[in-house]
């Protein structure tokens, strides 16, 4: 299994791509989450992924820079479709919330793409599908914003959490404990509190990110969804901060780079 981050910063970045990520296993990929626009296509291509392999999606919230990709990635589906170039059905995953988003989207913006073959399917807090051919569980993350869902994945005795862009909640304890590898967002450093203000925004500092993971007991932990001030010094200065407050292995992605779990 390898994981691609396609994107790692938050919204309002510009000097990278807004978080997203896919899945890799053999010939099949699993997306989660589509960043804020077009460059979606272009981040998947340099990354060496043929769209045709993208066989499931995930979209965790409604925010611009979580599920406006998908309007990009529908138009390619339905080229594909139209011209028989793909033969696989592709399934879009969300909370009721954001599947009536994407319905609205393709019936507006795609009127003739009614194929059956791109499902769009509602997933409920606790629901379990395979995916990958492993058990994915979606959850509520108890956001204080936008509805937003997490998953966690089973997969050959290993476990991998994504918890969103708002960290964790005490409500998501079973699904987040004892992961083998934690994706946590981070917005900025602890010591960068007062310029970025996170926590007015429901989000994290690397070292909150770092305090849940060790209290969770999590093996490797992920950080993604951070500020693109620091892009060139983010890996030196997050780890420093981070070593004081988590004892297992933390990594900080850039853009573009995998991880085989």
């Amino acid at each position: 299994m390898k994981l691609t981050m396609l994107g790692t910063g938050h919204a309002m970045v510009r000097e990278c791509y807004n978080t997203c990520f896919v899945l890799q296993e053999e010939k099949q990929c699993f997306l989660t989450d589509t960043g804020g626009g077009r460059e979606i296509l272009f981040r998947l291509s340099d990354a060496g992924i043929d769209l045709r392999a993208i066989t499931d999606i995930f979209i965790s919230h409604r925010h611009l820079d979580h599920i406006t990709g998908m309007l990009w990635l529908m138009r390619m589906f339905s080229n594909q479709f139209m011209r028989q170039g793909r033969a696989d059905e592709v399934r879009i995953y969300g909370h009721a919330g954001v599947c009536g988003i994407l319905q609205e989207m393709r019936t507006l913006i795609f009127p003739n793409f009614t194929d059956e073959r791109c499902r769009i399917i509602s997933v409920g807090d606790g629901e379990t599908v395979h995916i990958l051919n492993h058990p994915v569980t979606f959850f509520d993350l108890h956001s204080t914003k936008a509805e937003q869902y997490g998953w966690t994945m089973q997969f050959d005795e290993k476990k991998l959490t994504f918890l969103g862009d708002e960290g964790f909640h005490e409500e998501n304890m079973q699904y987040a404990e004892n992961s083998t590898w934690l994706m946590h967002e981070a917005f900025c450093l602890e010591s960068e509190s007062d310029r970025y203000h996170p926590h007015l925004i429901a989000h994290s500092t690397v070292k909150d990110a770092c305090e849940n993971a060790e209290h969770l007991h999590v093996k490797n932990l992920i950080l993604f969804h951070t500020e693109d001030r620091h892009l060139q010094e983010r890996k030196t200065l997050y780890a420093q901060e981070g070593k004081e407050y988590f004892s297992g292995q933390l990594m900080i992605p850039d853009d573009l780079e995998s991880i085989v779990l």
